[in-house]
């Protein structure tokens, strides 16, 4: 579409987009879902008799009838909740205080109207690599009025999103690896009039920019920042070009069998790289999220297999123009094509001639990411969100255990395993807080199918379906979920849904309990013996996020009055000492995005304290924070992504480096 039509497409959209994003951003990010039909349109079973009492302010839901109060609170499990499991269960029994590993001042929110990267007094911050950087020898140095696909197959891509640090055995040396999520071509080209339009130039640079990076660090010692490595033999640019591989058992399906790649085990390239996880083995995994987007879709569907494109958003796509360069991307010439993406990726950083590899065991979604943590019995656990409205929580198991040292044996752990979704059940509200028992519903064992109907290839390639299938639970967009290593309990984020008890769709239960949910909110898991393998847990709501003067919010029983207001929970963290890290995308408070500190732990669980704030139209994303408490890594992407921003009236200028346009960074912040 041109200017002239597109935008006011964007600026008028006939919905509330979820949380404060931008029309923009729905359309480039996720093909504006929000407009689109909701994907799970099946009646799981939810819980019952959800609303049974109303008592006080922030002691439990106030009274919901219908759409009327969209309210919530929550209380912190305690002690006799244990009986659900029998006495091996250790439910935050003598929680210990944390204290703070990261010492700063709360910084104040930042309106959204003002373009500014804001960090705590005695903090500063540098931008450590922006889109366009050259990574690779040879690559030029970013010219934004003269780009060429060539310079960008070369160049730090486009909006950073996952950032992991890997270190090396010298200290002074690491790995960093960064997802390039998605585009802006609005805001990259100055004579973009539309994908229709676009030059050939114009989309290979696009599609070049997609991805991930891999970028060798160095530091003269350890009170100096960082700096990145122009021309390191580890740089290394991974593209929707990057021939790939499938491991596990639904390598070679059918489903996954094209033209190009009639073995099905062959798939090339990756984008839409959300978040992701770094393993303890040394690779870092990266989640393929809103793949559907990427597809022109206007032929009815008509692939073979399992995919069933409905359930994933791919019918009704428009796509990114890219079939005219690859036919791969129309769905009627390809249509197992968009099979081959939603996967997770796993990729070796420390050897950049090493094949990337899908792995199928762990099952199809819109991954936003995946983490590890090894079980008792030695076992990888993966636990995944699959990012939109009303889809579930996935874990995986590996077959194979993993061995301290022997990095060939664990570079083949995630190739078999069991899948498994998460049904969470409700012990009602009398008890006057949120919580309950939940299990994880077994999907696959040893490479076959345990859902009835569905063949291994089926419930793989199509997880969702399989979720359906057992009747997991329809979460408000589970996103980034991990184990705390410190105490051993599991976050998962719930961004919003802004669909939740609408006309036709889903209503509110305990573990989602506020309708048209715009604030998200945190759940809480502790899994049965405190083992990351076990198949029961314990489960509450530890933030109900938004502005703390609102009775609907919670923050772990901690005074609202003295948190920092949160909205939009996205990405989760953690320092040395087991605090909460979240980073938000589409704070609908007024205000910037940022980076916030949670305490889970002791007299002061639920204080949230905002660390930084990004500029305006940002996502804080990927933030790593140094175990010495002294740098915090985070990954400012898409500045001033905002529906009015042109190349000649940009809404930011971000990493303010004097060429006027806003560039994705990942930033270092460091005390001054």
């Amino acid at each position: 579409m041109t200017t002239d039509a597109c935008r006011p497409t964007l600026d008028l959209l006939p919905y509330a987009p979820a949380g404060r994003r931008s029309s923009m951003t729905c359309h480039y990010r996720c093909a504006t879902s929000c407009a689109q039909p909701v994907p799970n349109r099946t009646e799981n079973a939810y819980f019952g008799d959800i609303v049974r009492s109303a008592v006080s302010r922030r002691g439990v839901l106030a009274g919901l009838v219908g759409l009327g109060v969209a309210g919530a609170a929550v209380a912190q499990p305690t002690r006799a909740s244990a009986s659900a499991f029998g006495d091996d269960v250790n439910l935050l029994a003598d929680p210990f205080d944390p204290g703070h590993s990261v010492d700063f001042e709360v910084i104040a929110p930042v309106p959204a109207d003002v373009d500014s990267f804001d960090v705590p007094a005695g903090w500063t911050w540098a931008p450590l690599i922006s889109w366009g950087d050259p990574i690779l020898p040879g690559a030029p140095d970013f010219d934004f009025e003269n780009q060429t696909a060539e310079a960008q197959l070369g160049q730090f891509g486009y909006n950073n999103d996952y950032t992991t640090i890997v270190p090396m055995q010298d200290p002074n040396r690491a790995l960093l690896v960064c997802n390039n999520e998605y585009t802006n071509e609005e805001l990259m080209f100055r004579d973009w009039t539309g994908a229709e339009n676009a030059t050939d130039e114009q989309l290979l640079i696009s599609l070049a920019a997609h991805g991930m990076s891999v970028v060798e660090l160095r530091r003269a010692n350890e009170d100096s920042p960082w700096a990145y490595v122009r021309g390191s033999e580890f740089n290394r640019r991974i593209t929707p070009m990057t021939q790939m591989e499938f491991t596990g058992p639904a390598a070679g399906a059918k489903a996954l069998r094209t033209s190009a790649d009639p073995s099905g085990r062959k798939p090339i390239g990756t984008f839409a790289n959300c978040a992701g996880g770094t393993t303890p083995w040394g690779t870092v995994l990266s989640g393929e999220e809103n793949f559907n987007g990427y597809f022109f879709t206007s032929e009815e569907p008509g692939g073979e297999g399992p995919g069933e494109s409905d359930r994933y958003g791919v019918t009704g796509s428009s796509g990114r123009a890219w079939e005219r360069i690859e036919e791969r991307f129309s769905y009627a010439a390809e249509p197992n094509e968009s099979n081959r993406f939603g996967w997770v990726v796993e990729v070796d950083p420390s050897d950049p001639t090493s094949t990337p590899r899908k792995h199928t065991a762990m099952g199809r979604m819109k991954h936003e990411g995946a983490t590890i943590s090894i079980a008792a019995d030695g076992r990888a656990v993966s636990y995944m969100g699959d990012d939109e409205r009303f889809e579930y929580l996935y874990k995986f198991i590996s077959k194979r255990t993993y061995r301290e040292g022997d990095r060939e044996h664990n570079m083949r752990l995630l190739e078999d395993g069991d899948l498994y979704v998460a049904v969470f059940e409700g012990d009602g509200i009398e008890d006057e807080r949120y919580d309950g028992r939940g299990r994880w519903v077994q999907l696959t064992r040893d490479g076959r199918s345990l859902v009835p109907g569905m063949s291994v290839d089926e419930v793989l390639i199509n997880a969702r379906a399989a979720g359906d299938a057992v009747g997991a639970t329809k979460m408000d967009r589970p996103e980034d979920v991990e184990r705390n290593p410190v105490n051993g309990r599991v976050y998962l984020a719930c961004t919003n849904n802004t669909q939740r008890g609408t006309l036709g769709k889903a209503g509110v239960d305990e573990a989602n309990p506020r309708p048209l949910n715009k604030d998200g909110h945190v759940v809480e898991i502790v899994e049965a013996r405190d083992d990351a393998a076990a198949t029961e847990f314990f489960w509450n709501l530890v933030l109900v996020c938004g502005d703390p003067e609102d009775q609907s919010t919670y923050f772990g029983g901690f005074d609202p009055a003295q948190v920092s207001p949160i909205s939009c929970p996205d990405n989760v963290a953690f320092d040395s000492t087991g605090n909460l890290w979240i980073s938000t995308d589409g704070n609908t408070l007024g205000t910037n995005d940022g980076l916030y500190e949670v305490v889970v732990d002791g007299p002061n669980r639920g204080q949230v304290r905002q660390f930084a704030s990004v500029p305006a139209g940002a996502e804080a994303c990927g933030p790593v924070i140094a175990e010495d408490g002294r740098t915090v890594f985070l990954a400012v992407q898409h500045p001033g992504e905002i529906d009015t921003a042109t190349i000649d009236a940009p809404a930011s200028t971000f990493p303010y480096d004097g060429t006027g346009q806003p560039r994705p960074s990942v930033c270092q912040i460091y005390r001054a």
